[in-house]
């Protein structure tokens, strides 16, 4: 069944024959003439049809900013992530409707608009911005789908990981750009929400670079053991409109390569969206303590071995692990010397010190 909206053809299709991706369009007029420009729209009624509301659309009535040739293929989405190594994730190319891809491309924010300050408290190469619906009515539909219901049972059902939940602070996730030189080192994700209890079980990354060579680094990598393994197991590049949904555990190592652009793209970035969701529980078997996220340097190449005469980038690659290994070292004398003097503030580091003291004397 078919109808027509803004100029657009509009399907309409029961919610039992498909799960639907979708926010309001009848409830929210202003978004008639944000949604101009989409294409076509897939609209989800109640099951056994359309509900009407005086021959219009009802209040119950959504519209999708997904591909519907993406939302066709659910359950082999579903067969791939549930078999993919080195741990459960899936590729999804054109996942959004091109012309809402286009639409948040076009309202990125710029580089200086978002976090670009670094641990250190210095300008760094990577910027990011949580606060996604200040940016434009493509952010603000992007945001009211993936907290819908409908929505997340979708991610659910290709996952298989029932009672997802919508993240609204946005904690580590919203927009993301890194720039020439940029790496992320490989890692595994803090396990509950900062400030919920929580537990994280899924990133859905969504890029937005309509030029990218693999030459060029920032390939998303995916690790069994980055401890043991010098290389990825997988690389993806982080192409236009091209999703990655994975699972987040004890065992996701993931990360990507510093960006090596030639002089002449150097005005180039890498774009991204990162959406995080959580659920109120999870398999005991896959809960483990509290911890932040966990980095861990990269390894020698394998090619360095007894014999081998070293080149130049070789000596600029073993300069640049000293120096990732001695950052690392850096920091966690800070953080301990953080935790230290705030247990010495205050009545508990009073309480503390004497209680130290008890213990030392009680020893002798």
């Amino acid at each position: 069944m078919s109808g027509l909206l803004s100029g657009k053809t509009v399907t309409i299709v029961p919610t039992a024959t498909m799960l639907g991706m979708t926010y309001g369009l009848e409830t929210r007029r202003r978004r008639s003439k944000c949604c101009e420009g989409y294409g076509s729209l897939v609209v989800f009624g109640p099951v056994g049809g359309l509900c009407s509301n005086q021959g219009g659309l009802s209040m119950a009535n959504t519209g999708s900013i997904v591909s519907p040739q993406a939302l066709e293929r659910t359950q082999e989405w579903r067969a791939q992530f549930a078999g993919a190594a080195p741990f459960r994730h899936v590729i999804i190319d054109d996942f959004l409707s091109p012309a809402f891809a286009e639409a948040l491309l076009r309202q990125f924010p710029d580089f200086e608009k978002g976090n670009y300050i670094g641990d250190d408290g210095r300008p760094g190469g990577k910027s990011t911005l949580d606060r996604i619906r200040g940016l434009g009515d493509a952010y603000r539909d992007l945001d009211e789908v993936i907290q819908t219901r409908q929505f997340l049972d979708v991610i659910g059902t290709i996952t298989g990981i029932d009672g997802l939940l919508y993240d609204p602070f946005y904690l580590g996730g919203g927009t993301h750009e890194n720039r020439h030189g940029q790496g992320l080192k490989a890692h595994i994700d803090f396990n509950y929400h900062p400030s919920e209890r929580w537990h994280r079980r899924l990133n859905l990354i969504v890029y937005l670079n309509h030029e990218w060579d693999d030459a060029w680094g920032g390939m998303f990598d995916l690790y069994r053991d980055p401890y043991a393994d010098p290389s990825p197991a997988v690389r993806v590049a982080p192409l236009f409109n091209r999703c990655v949904i994975f699972e987040t555990n004890e065992h996701s190592w993931h990360g990507f390569d510093a960006i090596c652009l030639p002089e002449e793209k150097r005005s180039m970035s890498r774009k991204s969206i990162a959406l995080y969701f959580y659920s109120a529980d999870r398999p005991s078997a896959e809960t483990a303590g509290r911890h932040t996220t966990h980095y861990v340097n990269g390894q020698l190449p394998s090619h360095l071995q007894a014999g081998h005469t070293l080149t130049e980038t070789d000596v600029s690659v073993m300069k640049q692990l000293v120096a990732q290994r001695d950052a690392q070292l850096r920091e966690l004398y800070r953080e301990n010397s953080s935790l230290l003097q705030a247990q010495d503030k205050g009545l508990a580091g009073h309480l503390l010190y004497l209680l130290k003291r008890l213990y030392v004397r009680y020893r002798r």
